[in-house]
């Protein structure tokens, strides 16, 4: 086993004695399943109704009537569809009042249909009832210097969400009335358990997840002071910290290098790890090559109208390319290349699990699908189905795609009895 593989398999959880952790090892063959899954509905269309022009699906979510939460990043604004693709409300907007989103970066919908907005612009979650009316702000608080927004997950209670400290960035802001100096970087990525019962957030930690080494995190230069970053950004290849939500509160998360799905107890801590025999491979500099130059291909067919725009300058499609071929130069890799690239959980508790493809930097590769008690069901080929962006009650998940219009349309379908 590789170094890194080894002190991520060792950093689980300080939270309880590993000898308490249960460990299943579950066989490296894949058994395939089958993806013909039946479709329900699809919504988003440049000649469809007004409500579903969507300029982006930034996040998309089920309550447990089976009506669908699409957030249009590009509108903000939520809309709710019902069972048969059919318009039911939307709310929210662009603004400063509450209710108005200032800079909406993550929505969370709870299986009674109320709704939490992450809102780093109002430095506040925003709570919406079941009928999509504003109830409250609950504050951000100051956690220190800048301040990281990543994915929200709904507990299975509408009194808390969840979050992964190393999840995949989503918005930073520079907390105000903090200084430079008050909060240390991160000793580990954790996954935590968000209260919005009060006034202001309260944080309780579910579990540690590893974190690897690296030099001193950033920081930015913001009237004159600098402000560190909590955490380092993630290198290339290694490892991603990605959580799920189980319906009894239970998270499930992989953080290391290797095939390890953690899940984890609020108040216990990890207690039991699923295997699979996948170990990853060493990051040579063969492989760190082909991966710059895979993305030079990326970025030399990519259309102008599609490169990446800063939101604070402008900045010419020359100069965008220029930049991004210095960062491409300039990456820094990790020393292994990580097996397991994304992780959600189903309705019922299932565990969708995607691993990296035929190319080290391909993230689009077969979909295990196991259960939290440790049992392999069965895995979806490459190419047979995408990761869905969202599950729901009664087997649904919703896709989200692009036709050839480069219009963003959702795609409900229904999986088999048994993957959901």
């Amino acid at each position: 086993m590789h170094k890194a593989c080894f002190l991520s398999l060792a950093c689980m959880s300080g939270a309880i004695d590993l000898a308490a952790q249960e460990i299943i090892r579950l066989p490296d063959e894949d058994r395939w399943l089958d993806a013909d899954f039946e479709e329900v509905y699809r919504i988003g269309s440049l000649a469809g109704e007004d409500w579903e022009q969507f300029g982006s699906v930034r996040k998309v979510g089920f309550n447990e009537a089976g009506q669908l939460y699409v957030f249009d990043g590009q509108a903000d604004r939520i809309v709710v569809v019902g069972s048969a693709g059919e318009y039911l409300r939307g709310f929210g907007r662009r603004g400063e009042g509450p209710g108005e989103f200032r800079n909406a970066v993550a929505v969370a919908v709870f299986r009674d249909g109320r709704v939490v907005v992450a809102d780093s612009g109002h430095g506040a979650y925003q709570v919406f009832g079941a009928d999509g009316v504003f109830e409250r702000m609950v504050r951000m608080g100051s956690g220190g210097g800048v301040r990281i927004v990543t994915d929200l997950l709904p507990g299975p209670m509408s009194e808390s969400v969840f979050s992964a400290i190393g999840g995949r960035t989503l918005s930073f802001s520079w907390s105000r009335d903090s200084g430079p100096d008050d909060a240390p970087p991160h000793a580990s990525r954790a996954i935590e358990r968000l209260l919005l019962a009060g006034d202001v957030v309260e944080r309780d930690t579910v579990a540690e997840g590893w974190l690897p080494p690296a030099g001193e995190p950033p920081s930015i230069d913001v009237g004159g002071a600098q402000m560190r970053f909590p955490i380092a950004p993630q290198t290339v290849f290694g490892p991603r910290m990605l959580p799920g939500v189980l319906p009894d509160g239970d998270v499930v998360f992989s953080d290391s290098t290797a095939y390890a799905i953690k899940v984890a107890r609020p108040g216990e801590g990890v207690w039991r790890i699923i295997e699979r025999p996948f170990w990853p491979m060493p990051a040579t500099d063969a492989v760190t090559e082909a991966e710059q130059r895979r993305r030079l291909r990326v970025l030399a067919a990519t259309p102008d109208d599609e490169l990446p725009q800063s939101n604070f300058i402008p900045r010419s499609p020359e100069e965008i390319r220029r930049r991004a071929r210095e960062r491409i130069a300039n990456l820094e890799f990790f020393d292994e290349v990580s097996v397991v690239r994304d992780l959600k959980t189903t309705w019922n508790g299932r565990i969708w699990v995607q691993r990296h493809g035929e190319e080290p930097g391909d993230d689009d590769g077969p979909i295990d699908v196991l259960t939290a008690d440790g049992r392999y069901l069965g895995s979806f080929a490459v190419g047979t189905t995408e990761m869905p962006a969202a599950f729901g009650p009664e087997g649904l998940a919703a896709f989200v795609e692009e036709d050839e219009f480069d219009v963003r349309v959702v795609i409900l379908k229904r999986l088999p009895e048994g993957l959901n």
